[in-house]
């Protein structure tokens, strides 16, 4: 069933790889004015191109990007439907061995840059009376693996931040809700697996903990993206969806 959400404009940060490719390429599937956001001019403008859509270099730790990109996406487009938060980053420490320097890079683009996107959008969704804001979040957000530090903390409140704008501007139409991916093969977890000596190895010791001996796809978490952002979920709001294979509801691991 093409064409889910046509009409829609949709702004996908971090849509230069990974899942936010897979978002964006299945939004246009579907028939969404797409905007690619993201840092790298190279692989957002490579990924725009191959999908015929739109790019904007996009920081979403800087305010004037974040202007910049919403303002840019009314100004052609008329309004904004949907906004994706995907960009994000890893950022993995023992506590008392990290860095100050990486807490604030972690808050800044992996906590506090999908509430000032938010932020940035809403003037639109409200003044229209209809939106829906897609948070990707992680399986951190509701568990903790040790030396994960202060990843965990950001998409814990990530979780928070979804839930609190979902109930404050329900009444308004709007929707906020949240996909926790598990292991999800993107350049990410292959950059993660490559820092061993093994990484083969390690991926099949991954696999090996998801009751169906694999790992997730990209496209996989798109879908749930697609059917949160189109007019088939009009009633779910404030959730998170995990998208891990049943590896969460395992005891042991």
């Amino acid at each position: 069933m093409a064409g889910r959400l046509k009409g829609k404009v949709a702004i996908i940060t971090g849509a230069g790889q990974g899942i936010g490719e897979a978002i964006a390429e299945a939004f246009v599937r579907e028939a969404a004015v797409v905007v690619v956001a993201d840092r790298n001019e190279v692989s957002g403008r490579h990924v725009a191109e191959r999908l015929q859509c739109s790019f904007i270099k996009t920081d979403v730790t800087d305010q004037l990007d974040i202007d910049h990109v919403v303002g840019e996406t009314i100004g052609q487009f008329g309004h904004v439907d949907i906004l994706v938060n995907n960009a994000g980053a890893n950022v993995f420490h023992v506590p008392h061995e990290m860095p100050r320097s990486a807490w604030a890079r972690c808050m800044a683009l992996d906590l506090e840059a999908c509430w000032a996107m938010a932020e940035a959008v809403l003037p639109d969704m409200r003044r229209r009376g209809s939106g829906a804001i897609i948070n990707i979040a992680s399986t951190h957000g509701f568990q903790v693996i040790p030396h994960t530090f202060p990843y965990p903390v950001a998409k814990h409140g990530l979780i928070g931040l979804t839930r609190s704008l979902g109930v404050e501007y329900a009444a308004e139409g709007i929707r906020v809700n949240a996909i926790s991916p598990g292991y999800i093969d993107t350049e990410i977890a292959r950059d993660y697996w490559a820092g061993f000596d093994d990484p083969v190895a390690e991926r099949r010791k991954a696999e090996a903990l998801h009751p169906p001996q694999r790992i997730g796809r990209p496209e996989e978490v798109a879908m749930t993206a697609v059917f949160l952002a189109s007019d088939e979920a009009p009633f779910i709001n404030g959730e998170n969806i995990v998208i891990d294979g049943g590896r969460s509801c395992v005891y042991h691991q």
